[in-house]
């Protein structure tokens, strides 16, 4: 017992002399600037606050990933998750990241009921796109897209939940769909063709709040379409794609630029069906022969020799030839007289009765015809089924007999005329009388 008070009492002694010595120190502590820490120092050596907004991105090291879930340490204080259609992105990021990976993901909740802060590759992708989409429209700049579907009016797309659209005016004219009468089917064939294909265009629409954006190729080559037009001068030769085949002839994308060959330019002879000379897509050497502001005319048939000067040599009136009939029109027959060179046999060059009458000529079938006429500044030969000249004689005669008939009509007017002069004469006499 007496230990223990002993004990306790020296304990106490030594307290006392402890505590009399801090409140010495104290008493004689002199206040220094220099060792104070500001609150500022200690913020900057602690590690940073992350605090995950919705709707911000923000980025993370990937901890664990799976088909259907990815795992992200953000700054080492918070865990995020990404789970279900949330990791499906555009770029399909998932395929490509492994354990280590840095990843930006957008924030959807700060915490759920487990902890995680719950994030999205999905929407992280669709923010930066519009990032990109509105750049480049505030920008002008030229965007590289894929449509993944057609319909009439155009071309449709869809990047991270934006839809774009562009539509066929929009397309530039190696891919504008250029079919015989509007036919709309034929129009969605054509651009059914393209899906798929890189496109590079402008944005010169865009709506953020309805997610829609409206792109132009033609807008992304009028740079390009401006400068070739300034250097393009009648008689230049240029090198180029078909664009289309229509019925009136073949149009021609270059440098920018398109060009229609009209039917007549397409070849010295005679022409039926442009599609024989050309598909889309063929690359085509043609002549500039016309620009009237937008317009621009081409030339296929004038980069070869005229073969009509030739023909003048070889293809005399009064010459019979062999060929074969190419087409049958109300006013006559086109007949092949060689790879260039058609002529026509007139309705009234033909017999009116027999094979080679018009109610019986067919294309294809092979006759004889004499050449009448050859007119090299028209690049017409005229000929005619008469071999020996009968419709000639006939002519001669019916011309005659037509000269004769008017003469007698002239004649007997003359007579009427002198008649009734004649009885006015004596009605006047028989009225003085």
């Amino acid at each position: 017992m007496w230990t223990h008070k002993c004990n306790r009492a020296h304990t106490n002694e030594k307290f006392l002399s402890l505590n009399s010595l801090l409140r010495t120190d104290c008493m004689n502590y002199v206040y220094d600037e220099s060792n104070v820490i500001s609150m500022e120092d200690l913020l900057k050596d602690s590690p940073e606050m992350i605090f995950p907004i919705p709707g911000r991105l923000i980025d993370g090291t990937v901890i664990s990933v799976s088909k259907s879930r990815i795992m992200l340490d953000i700054g080492g204080v918070i865990t995020g998750i990404i789970t279900g259609r949330e990791v499906k992105d555009s770029q399909d990021t998932i395929k490509d990241i492994k354990v280590g990976d840095v990843i930006a993901a957008a924030v959807l909740e700060n915490e759920n009921e487990d902890g995680y802060a719950i994030l999205s590759l999905r929407k992280a992708s669709q923010e930066k796109s519009w990032k990109k989409f509105i750049d480049a429209y505030e920008n002008d700049n030229v965007i590289e897209v894929k449509p993944n579907e057609a319909n009439k009016g155009g071309l449709l797309l869809e990047i991270d939940g934006i839809k774009g659209f562009i539509p066929v005016s929009q397309l530039a004219p190696l891919h504008y769909p250029r079919v015989n009468g509007a036919d709309s089917s034929m129009i969605l064939q054509k651009l059914q063709k393209l899906v798929g294909q890189p496109f590079d265009c402008k944005v010169i629409g865009i709506d953020k709040e309805n997610g829609k954006l409206i792109l132009s190729e033609k807008a992304a080559q009028s740079d390009q379409r401006t400068a070739s037009m300034q250097k393009l001068k009648p008689g230049q030769k240029v090198k180029g794609k078909i664009s289309g085949v229509v019925k009136f002839g073949i149009f021609v994308a270059f440098d920018g630029l398109e060009g229609l060959v009209h039917i007549s330019e397409i070849a010295w002879g005679h022409v039926s069906d442009p599609s024989d000379y050309g598909k889309v897509g063929d690359e085509v050497e043609v002549l500039v022969i016309g620009i009237e502001n937008d317009k621009i005319s081409l030339s296929m048939k004038r980069l070869v020799p005229d073969p009509w000067i030739d023909a003048a040599k070889k293809f005399k009136a009064g010459t019979i030839v062999d060929g074969e009939i190419t087409r049958v029109a109300q006013f006559g027959a086109f007949i092949k007289l060689n790879e260039e060179i058609n002529g026509l046999i007139h309705i009234s060059e033909m017999p009116e009765e027999g094979d080679l009458s018009p109610a019986n000529l067919t294309m294809g079938q092979k006759v004889k015809a004499k050449i009448i006429d050859v007119n090299l500044d028209d690049h017409r030969i005229g000929l005619t089924l008469d071999l020996e000249g009968k419709k000639k004689v006939e002519k001669k005669e019916e011309a005659a007999e037509e000269t004769d008939s008017k003469k007698q009509t002239a004649d007997k007017d003359e007579a009427t005329a002198e008649e009734a002069t004649e009885v006015k004469e004596e009605v006047a006499k028989d009225s003085e009388e």
